[in-house]
């Protein structure tokens, strides 16, 4: 396993990061229980979960996968060799979570407290705002249209509330996820300005179909040292190929939920056969060399993987023996270039 320092933090994370929101709906317990085994042996330390998972999300399921991995922690002992991340939900009419939400003082305070009981630990290494409290371009919008924000609820208040649970040691550090190069910069100026925690990881999906984050965050990675998070590394699988000419996996995620259809754009199918032939073609594995490319990015700080199954997840921890040459790097860019960013 290789390992990488994050900046501005002491926290020193693997390569590969063990995503787990199909605990709890994809995968039971024992399941859970039995990656997380793996990832640990093979030197994965740094394990990504948030309150609202599973996903889909439901009334039924919300929380056993944070209450999957506190479980297995208590069993195994292993807290402090593990750098353990998760996330407060943005607000969304979600009534069960909380009635209300939103990132303001009560919400934040009482999901950590929330997260803290189901992960059964007295602290959270890396503590991320799942997404905005503004409305703004995320999960795969574009067009943005600006709309005043009726609920009160500043950037400073959001950081004024994780800085008390950095004082009460509850939280070590803070992050974003789904963030926008506005929000970043925001955050980063308001931390400076009122002496508050500067944030130090940013939570997007990264992946061949869609490279969003290159486009303004990659540079803000590269200057402030807020490094990526990468999540859907392989586009809710689909760069594996197995959704390739209208297949549907029995049990794949996507078979699964109609609702997971980012990545099944005309352009997004184009662009995944290239990258399929082309990975035919050297001789590698089509996940893996999707997975190969987020790794060597220079503004990744750690890959976000998920697996239903132990072999899935065996092989997406092999990626990291693969260094793709200049010749699948270049042509990576070609097809890149050809079909420019088809699924953001």
């Amino acid at each position: 396993m290789k390992y990488h320092k994050i900046p501005h933090s002491s926290l020193e994370v693997s390569k590969i990061c063990l995503g787990t929101m199909t605990f709890g709906e994809q995968n039971n317990e024992q399941d859970a229980h039995s990656q997380l085994d793996l990832a640990f042996e093979r030197g994965i330390n740094f394990i990504d979960t948030a309150e609202m998972y599973p996903v889909p999300p439901n009334r039924e399921t919300q929380g056993l996968t944070e209450t999957f991995i506190g479980n297995w922690l208590k069993n195994k002992g292993v807290r402090d060799k593990v750098v353990l991340a998760t996330k407060v939900a943005g607000p969304r009419n979600l009534p069960y979570i909380r009635p209300e939400m939103a990132l303001d003082r009560r919400n934040i305070h009482d999901a950590v407290e929330a997260s803290l009981n189901r992960l059964q630990t007295d602290y959270i290494d890396l503590y991320q705002l799942h997404w905005p409290q503004r409305e703004t371009n995320c999960f795969g919008q574009l067009n943005y249209q600006y709309q005043e924000d009726h609920s009160g609820v500043t950037l400073t208040d959001s950081l004024d509330a994780l800085a008390e649970l950095v004082r009460a040691g509850k939280i070590r550090y803070i992050g974003l996820s789904n963030e926008t190069p506005w929000g970043v910069m925001s955050f980063l100026r308001l931390a400076e300005k009122h002496d508050l925690p500067r944030v130090v990881t940013i939570q997007n999906p990264y992946n061949l179909l869609n490279r969003s984050f290159e486009v303004g965050l990659s540079e803000i990675s590269h200057h402030e040292g807020v490094e990526l998070l990468a999540y859907s590394p392989l586009a809710f699988g689909t760069l594996s190929g197995k959704y390739l000419n209208g297949a549907r996996p029995q049990g794949a995620r996507c078979s699964l939920f109609e609702r997971f259809s980012r990545y099944f754009k005309p352009q997004g199918i184009a662009a995944t056969e290239a990258y399929v032939n082309l990975a035919h073609e050297h001789g590698l594995d089509p996940a893996q060399m999707a997975l190969a490319f987020v790794n060597q990015r220079p503004f990744v700080a750690s890959n976000i993987i998920g697996a239903t199954t132990l072999e899935q997840l065996n092989a997406n921890i092999d990626s990291l023996d693969i260094e793709l040459n200049t010749e699948v790097m270049e042509a990576l860019q070609e097809i890149g270039i050809q079909y420019s960013n088809p699924c953001p």
